[in-house]
């Protein structure tokens, strides 16, 4: 017998060092500057856990799991010798509060540093038995988010410093070079063109505007990034009017609620708990009272939940169709398989599109600029050519 808890141990401490040098190796390819003392260093004002060290802490829970380690030890063999002196300490009030006997979904949920999605997921895999799956389910979510991400800030970024760049520029043509050309056309006693006219009145006006116009774009761009009631009631306009834009949101969140849900219910959670559990994951959405709704409704009254699905909330008729198909053949945990792959799919296929549509928009955008600097600095100065020569006799 205690041979046999010997080799366990071992083979616990085996699993352990290959998922923390799997991390290691994750975390370091491709880099080959210096090693930094601290992965983050501007976490201690931040309220939530990093991103990226969430997803190698998932991925890195989620193997040792596997390998039957418990999660306070999981967690205390993850943490160890860790870069973060933050993430260590987080870690660490979490092991406490496991080993204190709380589930390992409140004792992340204690720390505040993790948000609704991470807490639900966690939770629902405490529920199902399937911890282990439920941080895959997590590392694969989070890495799509960030790969979604990583695409906007490729396609946003350049274009959108050239486009301030180009605004200030044509501000700057505006305050400094049309004036100079309207002053040198007065002292001639010419009168400007209907063009040049226009400019005019436009660089007086500019003159007057400018510092509240850059003002509020700043304060529109900040607001929006910082700001979560401005970013949620933008992007709220923008699905109404984008259909592209809402079809990528709501594919994201039918994509994590049926991945908790399928995880949920294949275990053996009953299906109102299930639901209910996995609406925790989108709170904060309008989909999260719908999908409340529609498993109290299912509970109340009996009505199939298929149809509480298509009455009561916003996901597409391909859900409550499938649900439908299972519930009727008694197979509802493939079709929700069925449709946690189509919704991966699509997912992967709409944030190309929408990556390819916003590079194009911004483009489109930058060249427009492009054009207005030169009408509104360089025309001008073309058509003062023949004033000139008209002001000189010649």
């Amino acid at each position: 017998m205690s041979t046999t808890k010997k080799d366990i141990k071992i083979s616990a401490a085996q699993a352990a060092l290959a998922a923390r040098i799997e991390e290691k190796n994750r975390a370091t390819s491709g880099h080959h500057g210096p090693e930094k003392k601290a992965l983050f260093s501007s976490s201690d004002r931040k309220s939530k856990f990093p991103t990226k060290e969430l997803i190698k802490l998932s991925r890195g829970l989620g193997s040792m799991l596997r390998a039957n380690i418990n999660t306070a030890d999981a967690i205390k063999y993850y943490s160890s010798g860790h870069p973060s002196p933050v993430v260590r300490a987080t870690l660490k009030n979490v092991r406490e509060n496991i080993e204190s006997g709380l589930p390992a979904y409140s004792a992340f949920e204690k720390t505040k540093r993790f948000d609704d999605k991470f807490i639900s997921l966690v939770r629902a895999g405490c529920d199902s038995g399937q911890l282990s799956k439920a941080f895959e389910s997590i590392a694969k979510t989070l890495k799509k988010e960030a790969e979604f991400k990583s695409k906007m800030r490729k396609a946003t970024m350049m274009p959108s410093i050239i486009i301030f760049a180009l605004i200030m520029l044509f501000i700057g043509a505006q305050l400094q070079i049309i004036p100079q050309i309207e002053k040198i056309l007065d002292d001639m006693n010419q009168e400007p063109d209907k063009i040049s006219g226009f400019l005019f009145k436009l660089s007086h006006i500019t003159k007057k505007i400018w510092v509240l116009l850059v003002g509020s774009m700043l304060g529109s761009v900040f607001s929006f990034l910082f700001v979560e009631k401005v970013r949620n009631a933008v992007t709220f306009f923008m699905m109404s009017k984008w259909r592209l834009l809402k079809k990528l949101i709501m594919g994201m969140r039918q994509l994590l609620f049926l991945g908790s849900l399928e995880m949920l219910h294949s275990n053996g959670i009953n299906l109102s708990r299930a639901v209910e559990i996995s609406a925790e994951s989108l709170k904060g959405t309008p989909m999260f009272e719908e999908l409340i709704q529609a498993g109290q409704r299912y509970v109340e009254t009996g009505l199939p939940f298929s149809e509480a699905i298509r009455k009561f909330t916003s996901c597409d008729p391909q859900v409550s169709h499938l649900i439908a198909i299972g519930e009727r053949s008694s197979s509802l945990g493939e079709q929700l398989h069925l449709l946690n792959e189509m919704y991966e799919e699509d997912v992967d296929q709409i944030v190309t599109q929408f990556a390819t549509t916003v590079n194009l928009i911004v483009m489109m955008m930058a060249a427009l600029l492009i054009t207005a600097v030169f009408i509104g600095a360089f025309l001008p100065i073309f058509l003062m050519g023949p004033k000139m020569m008209n002001g000189s006799g010649m």
